[in-house]
């Protein structure tokens, strides 16, 4: 599924706080259906955006594309919290966050350790997959 509106660059405050609040009551309603079927061992959610935002506030109140952003994966099978820390606001490069983790290692982990199969062709690399998926796979069918 796609939720659009995040390429807020101006009054992005109350914008951002609506849609994350839409995307996870989203998540948590399709979660706790699922789970209530009895398909919660079988389903992985992973949410993504294909930009971050910059860190410094522009002249419209909004913040401009950037780079290093953050990922979700929620499900039955996901070991809970947060991979790697939290960014810091001064250690910027060119006014970006520093990415910690190459979202290829998330793509890695979900391949190898949900789906059961090799990442290496399907990512043309070798990626070590994030320590995310706890137990043995469980996607596969």
């Amino acid at each position: 599924m796609q939720l659009d509106g995040y390429d807020t660059h101006a009054q992005q405050a109350d914008a951002h706080a609506g849609l994350l609040r839409q995307l996870g009551d989203a998540v948590s309603a399709f979660l706790a259906d699922m789970i209530a079927q009895g398909h919660g061992d079988q389903l992985l959610v992973m949410c993504f955006s294909e930009f971050g935002r910059r860190v410094a506030e522009n002249a419209s109140e909004g913040t401009d594309h950037g780079t290093a952003g953050p990922m979700f994966l929620a499900g039955t099978g996901v070991g809970a919290g947060l991979i790697g820390s939290h960014p810091r606001l001064d250690d910027l490069a060119d006014g970006d966050l520093r990415h910690q983790t190459d979202f290829r290692q998330v793509y890695a982990a979900v391949l190898q350790d949900w789906m059961g199969c090799e990442s290496q062709a399907i990512l043309r690399g070798k990626f070590t997959p994030v320590p995310a998926i706890s137990g043995k796979a469980h996607g596969r069918g």
